[in-house]
């Protein structure tokens, strides 16, 4: 990455950096390029923020650890002086940092603006800035700070399972994955359902809850740990869940208030399972940031694959977040469409092959008990993504031998 100055001059232009305020942002603006960082640092006065601080080039990868120190609340980046060494900035500081990173650049298209998305920047601010633009953004910033600063735990782990296609399995699939997780982990382990606002976990479950990811959602901001206890109910299997509302409700899904809900849910919850049915309008929060783990399920036919394709493409070019793919009701060759096909198609291997078992399936719908809580050959298979998920060895013996055969 093409740099200039050293670590200790990232230390030195940060040594006088203040202690903030409740509604005050820290930012900092990067850019080798003068005039463009002066535009910026410009607009930003008169909002609630700090002094601006500056860094007149780009950090290389020793300097972006002691910039991440610095804890800033919003980082803005300069994309046109050298945009591949800004883009690759962002996605170091996205992996290593919870700032909200923004870039700035005179020349905005869309195919700049889906290279910026994927780096993970969340913001693309358009030079000259016009003044409401950054004071949304801004806002934007104040808000995702709010969500995110909650002492977490160090080891919370966020498994996303998203469907390639609406009834791809999402549900079935992500229920009872965790389960097996909460039972096979001994952890305390949250379920979300997101899958707004049909979801159906709680049916699955058989579960009746009083509230839901609805009421969590429309009060995130006055959401903590005390509030989401009261939200959540309780599976005999030790599983906690968050449902989707028993009625339908119209709620509108910001990825702020997404953002708060999964960062107090992981400051409690040692395991944190989503399902997001397959909704795309959640790709820009905490869901699909470069900790999180997501579980793509597909089915084996034509418009599935295709779509699996296109997401695959199009989200996770730089392996991030961490993306498995589960084939869900899998036959061998189905539809005549044959592994080598569906490994083409989706431009790697499935790590995950839930076999077809309509009695069992059945079954879960009509008892409401989940099939991770009998033995199944779709139970086995799930059982095993769960143990790996948490760490633990696959499991040895016949149970092994059986998962092999899928």
């Amino acid at each position: 990455m093409q740099t200039a100055g050293s670590s200790e001059s990232v230390m030195a232009t940060y040594q006088d950096t203040d202690t903030l305020g409740a509604n005050v942002l820290s930012v900092a603006v990067i850019g080798p390029e003068a005039w463009r960082r002066k535009a910026i640092v410009h607009a930003l006065e008169g909002n609630s923020l700090s002094v601006p601080r500056e860094l007149p080039f780009y950090p290389d990868s020793e300097q972006v650890v002691k910039l991440v120190e610095m804890n800033h609340d919003v980082v803005m980046i300069d994309l046109d002086n050298n945009p591949e060494v800004a883009l690759e900035l962002v996605e170091n500081m996205c992996t290593g940092s919870q700032a909200t990173v923004m870039l700035y650049s005179t020349i905005i298209d869309s195919k700049l603006m889906i290279r910026c998305m994927r780096a993970g920047a969340r913001e693309l601010l358009n030079l000259p800035v016009a003044p409401g633009a950054l004071a949304e953004a801004m806002i934007r910033a104040a808000a995702r700070r709010s969500s995110i600063r909650v002492v977490k735990k160090s080891d919370s782990k966020l498994f996303v399972f998203w469907g390639a296609k609406g009834g791809s399995g999402v549900t079935t699939v992500s229920t009872n994955f965790a389960v097996s997780l909460a039972s096979e982990s001994g952890q305390k382990t949250l379920l979300i359902d997101f899958d707004l606002p049909l979801g159906d976990t709680a049916l699955g479950l058989g579960l009746t809850a009083q509230y839901s990811t609805a009421d969590a959602i429309q009060n995130f901001n006055r959401l903590d740990s005390n509030f989401l206890s009261r939200l959540v109910v309780k599976h005999s299997s030790g599983l906690f869940v968050l449902t989707a509302p028993g009625k339908v409700v119209n709620v509108q899904v910001s990825a702020e208030a997404v953002d708060k809900l999964i960062a107090v849910a992981r400051q409690d919850f040692d395991f944190v399972v989503v399902d997001s049915g397959s909704r795309f309008d959640l790709t820009q929060s905490a869901l699909f940031r470069p900790d999180a783990f997501i579980y793509l399920v597909s089915q084996v036919s034509i418009p599935e694959l295709r779509n699996s394709n296109r997401l695959i493409s199009e989200l996770f070019v730089n392996d991030f977040p961490k993306l498995e793919i589960v084939l869900n009701r899998f036959m061998p060759s189905s539809m005549g469409i044959g592994e080598e096909h569906v490994t083409k198609a989706l431009t790697r291997p499935a790590q995950w092959k839930v076999p077809e078992d309509n009695a069992t399936a059945r079954k879960m719908q009509n008892t409401a008990t989940p099939l991770a809580m009998s033995d199944s050959p779709i139970s086995r298979v799930i059982r095993q993504m769960a143990r790996a998920a948490c760490g633990l060895p696959a499991e040895q013996g016949k149970k092994k031998k059986i998962i092999g055969l899928f």
